[in-house]
């Protein structure tokens, strides 16, 4: 059971990583058994909703979120970490992102994200696989070359996203391949998703001043965190530990703290919307 208290004890890496290699590589695997309901689609639509919010140009269609102009003519990138499967790239990056950067330590859940991607290149989408479930469903771009994601093997501990080929592994990049190198050349967006709950608070601060030094220059450039959050302690913050995946849940304050001591201003909040009862509040 989790246990709160004033010394709550931290994640240990190697613990979690034990944890997650005993999972499924599915849907269901990384999201609980929450993997055959509603639960992803409802989730990836709340995220792109947040992603449009951020950058109303990607928006691919005219609507309140885009005026009538043309869509920007420069490739947005993203850096996807703690990414497992690839189910977030899958259904909420690339349907708006064009080079998408997949970063995962465990071996079981990188490689599925491999073979997906290997498989979403070497055939077009079937026309009927809007009825297909989502982990069925080929990656959008992939195929044709218009998109493209980058695979990654490393803890979000050691990897410095600046420098990606450096300090993590090298696994392949499937889609899109640009005349000149893009590996040094930013993320606009660093999706950070069930993910930081496995970080020691020393490890997140670090991490998250590494991810800020990776945004582009030209900017604007976002991180955002996406995250279960337990209940603050009256107008306290509190962290809640929980030994089975060695993880830690976040009160709003000790978020709120967390980014204040990275050096990171808030933009935007939103509560994660039509999940199952019973789980923890979600917040972007």
């Amino acid at each position: 059971m989790p246990s709160s208290c004033p010394q709550v004890q931290e994640p240990v890496i190697q613990d979690s990583l034990t944890y997650w290699e005993r999972q499924s590589a599915t849907y269901d695997g990384v999201l609980g058994g929450f993997g055959s309901g509603s639960l992803p689609r409802v989730e990836s639509l709340g995220s792109r909703k947040f992603l449009l919010y951020l950058f109303p140009e990607l928006s691919t269609v005219p609507s309140v979120a885009r005026p009538l102009k043309p869509p920007p003519s420069r490739r947005f990138r993203a850096l996807d970490v703690g990414a497992g499967i690839g189910r977030v790239t899958s259904d909420t990056l690339l349907p708006l992102i064009s080079d998408v950067v997949l970063l995962e330590p465990v071996e079981c859940l990188i490689q599925t994200a491999v073979s997906w991607g290997q498989a979403s290149a070497v055939a077009e989408a079937p026309k009927n696989e809007s009825k297909l479930p989502l982990q069925r469903r080929k990656w959008k771009g992939i195929a044709d070359g218009s998109k493209s994601v980058t695979f990654f093997q490393g803890t979000l501990q050691a990897c410095d996203p600046a420098k990606p080929k450096q300090t993590a592994t090298f696994l392949g990049r499937v889609g899109h391949t640009p005349s000149i190198p893009d590996d040094d050349s930013g993320f606009d967006i660093v999706w950070c998703q069930w993910c930081l709950g496995y970080m020691k608070d020393a490890d997140l601060f670090a991490f998250l001043k590494r991810s800020q030094a990776a945004l582009r220059k030209e900017g604007p450039g976002f991180i955002v965190v996406k995250e279960n959050v337990c209940n603050d302690e009256g107008d306290k913050p509190a962290v809640i530990f929980h030994e089975e995946d060695s993880s830690v849940t976040r009160s709003d304050l000790q978020w709120k703290k967390v980014f204040s001591q990275a050096g990171l201003s808030l933009v935007h909040e939103k509560v994660q919307l039509g999940l199952p009862k019973g789980l923890f509040k979600v917040k972007m």
